[in-house]
């Protein structure tokens, strides 16, 4: 489907109705704070609910506990192993790319900022990357499974935000729309498929058509069960590029919270990176991969690394010819990235399981003043994020 201003101003004016009618009815009734106590017992599928779960509550995960009913189950296999076989490269997109991307547009820079947990970059880098592994996991549909009630409880946790936001006039709408809206909601999804995909190219990294489609499929499977509305996503890549395009254009550019949460995304990937000598590669490859203009606006250090760095492609391309030759290399390759994973999932999380709750409040000096909803944004011609 074309888009275009006026569509996309359309989809600002939605939310996500049934988590953001279960989301009131719990405050309204005061049964938040029960509903956070008890689902921290329920993370898997097939686990039966607790007593005392409010009614509101049990309907909606009653009516959100299956996958859509149109899902191409082969395709999402073919998702499966696109990401095991290049687990590392996706994990280092989502945290160099994806992440700061997020941060590129001002008003979820400000939405990131709007509650305790995700002020923290490893809490929400940790959560990210849990919630992939647990998608890309044989078993992430069947009992057992992690993924469908981590996608419940982060739907609601976005409704919660919505309502927060809402209730006490502490959002815009008329000047930026429904906080989390369907155009930003996805916008997020373009950024943790299509922005990957672009991601892994730019890093070298030899995919398939079939295997990037896969890998995309896979996340419109996501932006379904997370409340994202189907008849307005790009169904195919080359309408996730117009899409992806057009959503940059019209809303990235520099703000205080944007330069913020990569401050603290830099601190963070570098205190996860035994010693200092490496240090630099962290701002050189969030700078290679979101191009000079936005690594500007974020404020993202420059140093003689950014050339360095742009060996990477060159040093993974060495590591794919020894993949694509040696059986015995590819099984060594695949359990070197899932350790890596592993690793790094663990240095985020200390171990834990992430839990996801709806935020009782929102931080006090959370605020979004008045005023013109695209002061400072870019309008290059053209596709963006790139150097």
């Amino acid at each position: 489907m074309p888009y275009t201003e006026a569509s996309m101003n359309a989809l600002r004016r939605s939310g996500d109705e049934l988590a953001d009618a279960t989301v009131a009815a719990l405050f309204d009734r005061g049964d938040t704070g029960t509903f956070n106590t008890l689902m921290r017992y329920v993370s898997v599928v097939g686990a039966p609910l607790p007593d005392g779960l409010p009614e509101v509550a049990r309907e909606y995960l009653a009516a959100t506990s299956a996958p859509p009913s149109w899902v191409d189950w082969e395709e999402m296999e073919r998702a499966r192993l696109f990401f095991v076989d290049n687990n590392v490269h996706v994990a280092t997109a989502l945290s160099f790319a994806s992440m700061p991307a997020c941060y590129l547009v001002p008003h979820v820079a400000k939405l990131l900022s709007a509650t305790h947990g995700l002020d923290y970059p490893s809490t929400r880098m940790a959560a990210t990357g849990q919630f992939t592994v647990y998608l890309m996991r044989p078993d992430a549909f069947e009992a057992g499974s992690r993924f469908i009630p981590a996608a419940q409880k982060v739907r609601l946790l976005h409704a919660s935000i919505r309502h927060h936001l809402t209730r006490e006039n502490r959002w815009d709408r008329a000047a930026l729309g429904v906080p989390i809206c369907q155009e930003d909601m996805i916008g997020g999804q373009m950024f943790f498929s299509l922005l990957v995909l672009d991601s892994l190219h730019r890093l070298g990294i030899h995919m398939s058509t079939e295997g990037a489609e896969a890998y995309y499929y896979a996340w419109r499977v996501v932006g379904a069960m997370l409340g994202v509305d189907q008849d307005a996503v790009p169904a195919t890549l080359e309408e996730a590029r117009a899409f992806l395009d057009l959503y940059m254009i019209r809303h990235m550019g520099p703000s205080p919270e944007g330069v913020r949460l990569t401050r603290q995304l830099i601190d963070l990937y570098e205190e996860v990176v035994p010693g200092t000598l490496l240090d630099p590669i962290v701002p050189a490859l969030i700078r290679y991969l979101v191009g000079d203009t936005g690594a500007d606006w974020l404020e993202v250090p420059s140093g003689g690394w950014d050339t360095i760095v742009r060996i990477v492609p060159h040093l993974l391309g060495v590591l794919e010819s020894i993949e694509d030759s040696s059986p015995l290399g590819a099984w060594a390759l695949d359990r070197l990235g899932h350790l890596t994973t592993v690793f790094e999932l663990s240095s985020l999380t200390r171990g834990r399981v992430m839990h996801y709750a709806i935020p009782e409040s929102l931080r006090k000096e959370y605020g979004v003043p008045n005023g013109p909803a695209r002061t400072g944004r870019w309008t290059p011609p053209g596709a963006v994020l790139s150097p």
